[in-house]
């Protein structure tokens, strides 16, 4: 993944590439710009994430974190630049790529939890005489087998969202789109849903999650991207960027010393 410096210069196009991490499908953001209200939530914004695995937004509250991810799923579109997605078909937008998206709080039908799952399958065109033992096979990887016939209004925060990435990935995905996943949950739920996550980038999907969580984008992810007051200030893998912070800010917010 690079980031390309706001120069006026058009980033090179995304080359393609022999290596297994890039046979998925992958994104790149052409000097994106939102604003609202007079301010910049994203100024400017270039970079490529790279096809398959899994790629961490990181920064402060404010940052812009949301905002690029409703860019990536087509919710919002810029006000200047391009989001672009590539797949094996070539170039297409943010609708042209199979996506589920999810936010902290999921919505779930006034169901059972095992019934929300059956619905994913209704949606994803699953035999009517399939859906039900497909949907137990996601309860068990989800680990909530227990509480099929639970409603799933009334499960934890963790169970809520686990049922809810299940749904998601029923309808199989291209890419997966997550905002905070394990925000407020307890190091159990965390790590159940991380599971999820890491199965699903091992299965092909392309990830991209936002977190203030160093150690689950120690644990999750290949790549990482670094957003200050709706600037992109740097990108690259993960790992390299938590250990040898290429500028002042991203130090500054990997010990806390970064406000928002």
């Amino acid at each position: 993944m690079t980031a390309v410096p706001r120069d006026g210069t058009p980033p090179a196009p995304l080359q393609p590439t022999d290596s297994a991490a890039a046979r998925g499908f992958s994104a790149r953001l052409d000097a994106v710009s939102v604003v609202r209200g007079g301010r910049a939530i994203l100024d400017g914004a270039t970079t490529q994430l790279t096809g398959r695995g899994v790629t961490a937004l990181i920064g402060p509250n404010g940052s812009g974190k949301t905002t690029l991810l409703k860019l990536l799923n087509g919710l919002v579109a810029p006000d200047a630049g391009r989001v672009v997605w590539f797949g094996p078909d070539g170039e297409t937008s943010p609708l042209g790529v199979r996506q589920a998206m999810l936010l902290q709080q999921p919505a779930l039908l006034r169901r059972t939890a095992a019934a929300n799952l059956v619905f994913a399958a209704k949606r994803a065109g699953v035999p009517r005489s399939d859906r039900r033992s497909l949907a137990a096979r996601w309860l068990d990887k989800a680990g909530l087998s227990a509480l099929a016939e639970s409603p799933a209004r009334r499960l934890s925060g963790g169970e809520q969202r686990r049922l809810a990435l299940a749904r998601a990935l029923i309808l199989a995905p291209q890419a997966l789109i997550l905002d905070e996943p394990g925000a407020g949950l307890d190091p159990a739920a965390t790590r159940a849903l991380e599971a999820l996550i890491a199965d699903a980038a091992a299965s092909g999907v392309k990830v991209v999650f936002s977190t203030h969580d160093v150690g689950q984008v120690r644990r999750l992810a290949d790549e990482a991207l670094f957003l200050n007051a709706g600037r992109l200030e740097a990108a690259g893998l993960a790992r390299d960027l938590l250990d040898d912070p290429p500028v002042v800010s991203l130090a500054a917010f990997l010990k806390g010393d970064l406000l928002c």
